[in-house]
This record gives structure tokens, C-alpha cells and sequence, in this order.
């Protein structure tokens, strides 16, 4: 059984699906009950199964999740997948050249958070999870410490 969530409304699929589909590239079309649909898919990200579908140029968000995913939630052990972004702190030693963010900010994991020059190299600094920007705890010029406290995250 698999319960999927397409635009915030939930549903549960068990046995396998009654569709034609024929693969086009990189479209499919469906058939389903005596009627035709085109289906692209536009994005997905597989560790958080989930995907952005166009199925006759209307958007969809769906999200998947299988009986291992529903048994996680129900031992209350899903969200331990997800990196929760603590304080960043400098990974060397070094002069900050630039700061991307502000308090207040929404960060991505991956996003580019600061610039810090380090041995005569510019290193672009990512946000090793995803958070809210507490506080920033260093200024443009400053030197830092290798694990000295960078920016406070909520």
C-alpha cells in the first residue's frame, strides 16, 4: 500500500494500477477509464519522494510514501531523516569576505551562506541543512577561528 499526497489531499493506492501508459520521451500518455492524459514529469527529488507532474499542463505536487515511510511515522521516527541546522560554525580558520544572508533569512541545505578567504583560496560556505536565521555572530572583514560560531540558526 502506498499513500500519496497530491496537492495537499491524501490518498491510499493498494494493488497495482487498472492504466495504459505509453512512455514518450520524456512525457508519458495515459489512458485511465476510456480517457487520455499527457503527463510530464517537471521535477523530482527521490530521497524525499516527491515530484512536481504537469498532467494536461496543470501542476501537481505529490509526495510518496510506502509502508516502511507510514511505519516511520508511526513510531514517531520520521523527521530523523531530515538535517535539523544548528549553529554553523567555521570549518577553518580564516578572514570572512562576504555574507549572503540576514537574520530572519530561510536557508536551504546547499545554500551559499558566507564567503571565507583561507590560505589565499575564497571559499564558498553552504548551509549544511535547512533553518531560520537567528543571528549572524561575525562582520564582513573579521577573522574567525576553526569552530568559532558563525551564525545562530532558530
Amino acid at each position: 500500500m502506498l499513500k500519496v499526497k497530491v496537492n495537499d489531499k491524501e490518498f491510499e493506492i493498494s494493488g497495482p494500477a487498472d492504466w495504459d501508459i505509453i512512455q514518450q520521451g520524456s512525457s508519458f500518455h495515459i489512458l485511465k477509464d476510456n480517457r487520455s492524459y499527457r503527463c510530464t514529469l517537471i521535477k523530482k527529488d527521490e530521497q524525499a519522494k516527491n515530484m512536481i507532474i504537469a498532467v494536461n499542463d496543470n501542476e501537481y505536487v505529490i509526495s510518496i510514501q510506502d509502508k516502511y515511510d507510514m511505519l516511520l511515522d508511526r513510531l514517531g521516527l520520521s523527521d530523523m531523516t531530515v538535517k535539523k541546522l544548528k549553529d554553523i560554525k567555521a570549518p577553518m580558520p580564516g578572514l570572512v569576505l562576504d555574507i549572503k544572508i540576514a537574520p530572519g533569512d530561510e536557508v536551504e541545505e546547499g545554500d551559499v551562506i558566507l564567503v571565507l578567504e583561507a590560505m589565499k583560496m575564497e571559499n564558498m560556505i553552504k548551509s549544511p541543512g535547512a533553518g531560520k536565521i537567528k543571528a549572524i555572530k561575525i562582520e564582513k572583514g573579521e577573522a574567525v577561528e576553526k569552530g568559532q560560531v558563525l551564525i545562530e540558526v532558530e
